[in-house]
């Protein structure tokens, strides 16, 4: 276990799944210890309400959320540059951080997490496939900075 960073950005393709989830756990998981925000490729799609069902049954509010890309986020005045740490948890959010993160002495790091969309034919199949990724984010978490107080 090492210790968190002070600030850490997650990010996916759309910031409408996988990031927003990990962004909400780590909320959840440890408070205020650091500034944690996500991130997508692009912003084309809202919260995915799978991921919104996924998360309450753990007492994580997604419902609120609204999708931003890497573009979106520094027009807003969250420059890359200004976190200590960037998860991306998509190959492709993982070169794009890495593209922008070039020139500056910016941690990227991936963790391969599955992207549950379209997976499962029913929708309590694709609960299973949301729980499945929803849980490969906590205990990547939990592995990496222990339990939290959440």
């Amino acid at each position: 276990m090492r210790e968190m960073p002070q600030s850490i950005l997650f990010c996916c393709d759309h910031n409408s799944v996988r990031s927003p989830m990990a962004e909400g756990i780590t909320k959840k998981l440890y408070g205020t210890e650091a500034y944690i925000q996500s991130a997508g490729v692009k912003s084309d799609l809202d919260i995915d309400g799978f991921a919104v069902a996924v998360c309450q049954e753990i007492d994580v509010e997604l419902s609120r959320h609204r999708s931003r890309s890497f573009d979106e986020m520094e027009d807003w005045g969250d420059d890359l540059s200004s976190f200590d740490l960037v998860v991306a948890l998509s190959p492709a959010s993982q070169r794009r951080a890495q593209e922008l993160a070039r020139h500056s002495h910016l941690e990227v790091e991936y963790w391969p997490i599955l992207d549950p969309t379209g997976l499962g034919e029913s929708r309590e199949a694709r609960l299973v496939s949301y729980r499945q990724a929803r849980d490969q984010i906590r205990d990547r978490l939990v592995d990496r900075w222990g339990e939290g107080t959440g």
